[in-house]
């Protein structure tokens, strides 16, 4: 566990937490509420884009990272950091009890984040309204989910990539024509001749180039979570992103990042690639494509390490562990869906019945 901060109400003494949609922070102790200072112009400045290949040699200034105590989950293998009034004894990403750490590792700082927008009680109501929307899923846990323990706020940690692409590629270009012909075709057990149109295709070598600027390639920079559940609370609105300040942290708990730098860019050279070979496809043209090879050199390559906001429930329900993940900025919710024995067992039957019926109509016809 980090060292906790506290944000004292100048009112009362008690600890503020941010409220999420807002700009300020409110004692749930007395109601004081204190407004978050804006950014100021050096502060903003704080959003360029560092650059890549000196991060990867390990040659960004020393103020660029620093640091922090962290407690790794024993189950997910999850690094948290605690930032304001929370205190946590179960991991919010597996619900595993977890032992406070001492452990110092040095991170980049994050340099901008995602205020929450959804409170608590908003975020709930989306998993739950989520889990209604599952037919086969059990009521018990919904109704569980809907009463039980308060979800954990955290911000998750990402790495954004800017590069300036310029690929080479080879491949084919298909181009579609037509030919008919006559068939012999027995009707009624007599023969008829028919005319058919078959479709061939026309292969061309070919090869071009094609150009891409990249702006914000999103890599989750933790293992924790699923890759289908994070790519699932996309998409982000990144022009939301505000300068790091610890004040939007009061209250919830931050994500330390386990997925490095380097393995972290070759994952968003991989997302990029996809994109090139849409770019290729289309710029071969034609009615059908083959793409044999591309080469892409990558320039002018670029950072940031960014903190996204996501609402977490992890429940024990029946014997079994169920997480589920909200988007804290538009609501959208990714989990793993639950299956009810006897909503399975009662559609099976209703299916077997309505097959019977029809079967019984056809037959009598």
């Amino acid at each position: 566990m980090t060292d906790v901060r506290h944000w004292p109400c100048d009112a009362c003494g008690a600890d503020l937490r941010f409220a999420p949609g807002q700009t300020q922070l409110v004692c749930d102790h007395c109601g004081h509420v204190q407004k978050i200072p804006e950014a100021a112009p050096w502060e903003t400045a704080r959003l360029r884009e560092l650059p890549l290949a000196d991060a990867l040699a390990d040659r960004l200034p020393a103020s660029d990272s620093e640091m922090r105590r962290t407690t790794p989950c024993p189950s997910c293998g999850a690094l948290v950091e605690f930032e304001g009034a929370t205190h946590a004894t179960r991991c919010p990403f597996c619900a595993t009890p977890v032992v406070v750490g001492t452990g110092e590792t040095r991170l980049i700082k994050p340099q901008a984040l995602i205020p929450f927008q959804l409170t608590e009680r908003e975020a709930r109501e989306a998993m739950v309204g989520w889990l209604g929307r599952l037919w086969f899923a059990p009521n018990g846990l919904q109704q569980y989910a809907r009463k039980g323990r308060a979800l954990s706020g955290i911000y998750v940690p990402y790495w954004t990539f800017d590069a300036a692409t310029r690929s080479r590629y080879t491949g084919q270009r298909g181009d579609a024509y037509y030919t008919t012909r006559t068939v012999t075709v027995k009707v009624d057990g007599r023969p008829q001749q028919r005319t058919v149109t078959e479709r061939h295709i026309r292969w061309t070598p070919v090869s071009g180039h094609v150009a891409r600027d990249f702006d914000d390639v999103l890599v989750m920079a933790s293992h924790s979570l699923p890759r289908s559940y994070t790519e699932g609370l996309a998409p982000w609105d990144l022009s939301a992103l505000t300068p790091y300040r610890a004040d939007w942290l009061a209250g919830f708990t931050a994500e330390g990042y386990t997925v490095g730098l380097a393995e972290a860019w070759e994952h968003g050279k991989e997302i990029m690639a996809q994109v090139i070979r849409g770019d290729v496809v289309r710029d071969i043209g034609g009615d059908e494509q083959q793409v044999h090879g591309v080469q892409t050199s990558y320039a002018q390559e670029t950072f940031k390490h960014v903190l996204l906001p996501v609402w977490m429930a992890a429940y024990r329900y029946n014997g079994k562990s169920y997480r589920f993940v909200v988007n804290g900025q538009t609501g959208r919710v990714q989990g793993e869906r639950p299956w009810s024995v006897w909503k399975i067992a009662f559609a099976v039957v209703v299916a077997l019945i309505l097959a019977g019926i029809a079967a019984y109509v056809a037959q009598h016809r």
